[in-house]
């Protein structure tokens, strides 16, 4: 199976909704669980090469999520957060808030930014995915630093609609 095809599996699982999905080839054995809507737990991705005889050595990916970095931001007072909109991430991957380090940055705090508009970009396996956003209105918080690892459904940024 080719790096590109397990990539768009991944993909075509995030966005199913499937809680887990097994594929067994004749040289490659594919495990992938979601995290389910019910249940915030780890969010396994496991690759174990099937018994060949010139198999090589099992390898095993596993994600788990960064909430325990994320609590102090979830403290803010009810009031504060009612009317503000959260940007999440739609994949696993490395956040870039440009796209290059001697590049401008995407977005800022404070900026104005309407449907369409590229707000970072998300590495997965090598693949730079620029992340639009689906709504306008103004920056308010960036919740992610830059070059971090972030999680599928992970907030991202807090946007107080226009």
């Amino acid at each position: 199976m080719k790096l590109n095809e397990i990539q768009d599996l991944i993909k075509f699982v995030a966005k199913s909704g499937v809680s887990e999905v097994e594929l067994e080839t004749k040289d490659v054995k594919i495990v992938i669980k979601t995290q389910s809507s019910k249940s915030r737990t780890d969010t396994p991705v496991m690759m174990q090469a099937a018994p060949v005889m010139q198999a090589p050595v099992a390898q095993q990916i596993v994600a788990t999520p960064a909430a325990e970095t994320k609590a102090p931001e979830t403290a803010k007072p009810a009031a504060e957060s009612a009317n503000l909109i959260t940007v999440k991430s739609p994949m696993i991957g490395t956040f870039y808030r440009s796209s290059g380090p001697d590049k401008p940055l995407f977005v800022n705090v404070g900026d104005e930014i309407k449907p369409g508009k590229v707000v970072c970009i998300i590495e997965a396996m090598k693949l730079f995915n620029e992340i639009e956003s689906d709504i306008a209105g103004r920056i308010v918080k960036i919740l992610v630093d830059d070059a971090s690892p972030v999680e599928y459904d992970q907030p991202l940024f807090l946007v107080e609609p226009a």
